[in-house]
C-alpha cells in the first residue's frame, strides 16, 4: 500500500445501526400510510431514495460519532445539555444556543450581511420544503376532496381527518405553493453563493467542484424543475408535466444518495454541535476563558482548551502548544518558520 494511502474498511457497527434505520423507515412509511393505502406509487423514487439516504447518514453519522474527537465533545456536549445546574445557573443558555447557533445562525452573520442572509434562505427553504415533502411523500399526510362539486379540501394525517380549507383560501394557496415558495427561497440562496464562488477571489481559492460547486447546482436544479411543475400545471394546461416530473424526481433522488457523501452531511452534524456550544459557553461562565500563550488575547473556553490537548494526546498529535495559541498567531508562526527555514534557503 502507498505511503499516505489509508486502507477503506467497512464499518459493522455502522452498518448494522444502518441496515436498522432503513428498515424502521421502510416500516414507517409502510404503517404510516396505512399499509400504502395513502401511498402515492407516482412518489416511489423519492421513497426509495429517502431510504437509502436514511441508510448513509446513519452509516457515516456512525463512524463520525466513533471518532475519538467526535465522542468526547458530544459526551460533553450531552452532559451540558442535560445539566440541571447549567439551567438553573443560565436558564437560557439551551433555548439561545438553539435559536442563534441553529435555526438564525448569527454566527454567520458576523461574516457579512449578504452570507447571513443567503445561509437563511437556504436554510429555510431546505427545511420547510423537507418538513413537507417528506410527510406527503411516505403517505402520512394527504389531501382528499370533500366531495367531487366542493373545491374544500381536508388534510389526513395517518388516515385521520384533521383540518379543512378551502382550495381558493390563503390557506389554500400556501398549502399547495408553499414550497415554490422554498424553491425561491432556496434558488436565491445558492444563486448568491454560486456568484460569490465565481467573483470573491478569497472565496475561489481551495474551491473544489464536487465539494462546493455542485451541492448548489443540485439544489437549483430541484428547485428550478419545480417550479415548472406548477408553471406546466398553471399556465401550459399540464405540457411536458411528465418530463418534468420525471426530471425533478430523479434531481431529488441522486441529491439524497449524494447527502451522506458530500458538503450537505454538515446539515446532520449541525445539531449534535449545538451541546458543544453549550458546554463551551456553560465552562465559560464556570472557569472563565484561557487566554492564548502568545499575545494573551482571549481563545476559547479553560476546559474546552484541556479538553482539546487530552484528545490530541490521546491520538499521538504532537501538537499541544498549538491548542493554546490563537488562530492569528498560528498564521504569524507559521510565517516566521517558513522565513527562517525555507526562505532563507534560497539566500
Amino acid at each position: 500500500m502507498a505511503v499516505g494511502q489509508r486502507q477503506r474498511r467497512i464499518d459493522p457497527v455502522a452498518s448494522a445501526y444502518a441496515v436498522v434505520a432503513a428498515i424502521a423507515l421502510a416500516a414507517a412509511i409502510y404503517f404510516g400510510s396505512r399499509e400504502l393505502s395513502d401511498f402515492d406509487e407516482a412518489l416511489i423514487g423519492y421513497a426509495t431514495a429517502t431510504v437509502f439516504l436514511a441508510f448513509g447518514v446513519v452509516y457515516r453519522y456512525v463512524v463520525w460519532v466513533r471518532e475519538p474527537p467526535t465522542r468526547a465533545y458530544l459526551r460533553r456536549g450531552v452532559q451540558a445539555f442535560l445539566s440541571w445546574r447549567n439551567f438553573v445557573k443560565t436558564p437560557l443558555l439551551v433555548p439561545r444556543a438553539l435559536l442563534s447557533y441553529l435555526s438564525f445562525q448569527t454566527f454567520i452573520a458576523r461574516r457579512g450581511k449578504a452570507r447571513w442572509l443567503a445561509h437563511q434562505s437556504i436554510f429555510w427553504g431546505v427545511v420547510t420544503a423537507t418538513l413537507i415533502t417528506f410527510p406527503l411523500t411516505f403517505g402520512w399526510i394527504t389531501f382528499r376532496s370533500q366531495n367531487p362539486m366542493s373545491d374544500t379540501y381536508v388534510v389526513r394525517i395517518w388516515g385521520f381527518d384533521t383540518v379543512t380549507f378551502a382550495a381558493w383560501s390563503a390557506v389554500g394557496w400556501l398549502a399547495f405553493h408553499f414550497l415554490d415558495i422554498s424553491a425561491v427561497l432556496t434558488i436565491a440562496g445558492c444563486s448568491y453563493f454560486l456568484w460569490r464562488r465565481f467573483r470573491d477571489r478569497e472565496a475561489t481559492t481551495g474551491q473544489r467542484l464536487g465539494y462546493d460547486f455542485v451541492p448548489l447546482a443540485a439544489l437549483i436544479a430541484i428547485s428550478v424543475t419545480g417550479l415548472q411543475l406548477t408553471l406546466s400545471s398553471m399556465l401550459l394546461d399540464g405540457q411536458g408535466y411528465e418530463f418534468i416530473a420525471v426530471l425533478h424526481m430523479a434531481c431529488v433522488a441522486l441529491t439524497l444518495v449524494f447527502i451522506p457523501f458530500g458538503k450537505f452531511f454538515h446539515v446532520i452534524q449541525r445539531p449534535a454541535s449545538i451541546g458543544v456550544e453549550v458546554y463551551k459557553n456553560a465552562a465559560i461562565e464556570r472557569e472563565g476563558v484561557a487566554r492564548c500563550a502568545r499575545c494573551g488575547e482571549p481563545l476559547e473556553a479553560m476546559t474546552f482548551v484541556r479538553d482539546l490537548e487530552h484528545t490530541m494526546d490521546a491520538l499521538g498529535l504532537e501538537f499541544g502548544e498549538w491548542v493554546e495559541t490563537c488562530p492569528r498567531c498560528k498564521r504569524l508562526a507559521r510565517g516566521e518558520a517558513y522565513l527562517e527555514d525555507v526562505k532563507a534557503g534560497y539566500r
